[in-house]
């Protein structure tokens, strides 16, 4: 099973690497994520605003049980791909027109780094 992680996040490594994006660091993305993204999708956010995004690279979007999304997510048909990932964190609501997620991460940079970092979460 180790194996087969370590493959997937090569291969999403790999694919930020052939797209031209900045070298990945995982602590970093923590940091993002930490900053970013905890206050909503982290154990004990607000709310539950966001769900868990323990495991969420290679996952179809909007899967997780007992959380509501909007319709356009549920619509989208996306898997979380490091591409994906990396569009919908750019601009979310340009590629899911209609989707709650408030925040963007427009530092190539930085969504690099989360993306890392979001892949190592299983």
């Amino acid at each position: 099973m180790r194996g087969v992680y370590l493959a997937g996040l090569l291969a999403l490594a790999g694919q930020a690497h052939a797209q031209g994006a900045p070298a990945a660091d995982t602590a970093a993305g923590q940091q993002v994520y930490e900053t970013r993204c905890s206050f909503c999708h982290g154990e004990g956010g607000v709310g539950g605003q966001g769900p868990s995004l323990v495991g969420v690279a290679g996952r179809k979007a909007a899967i997780v049980p007992n959380f509501a999304y909007t319709a356009a997510l549920k619509a989208s048909g996306l898997t979380w791909t490091s591409a994906d990932l990396d569009r919908f964190l750019t601009n979310p609501d340009a590629l899911v027109p209609g989707t709650a997620m408030p925040m963007s991460v427009p530092d190539a940079k930085e969504r690099a780094d989360l993306i890392a970092y979001l892949a190592s979460l299983h």
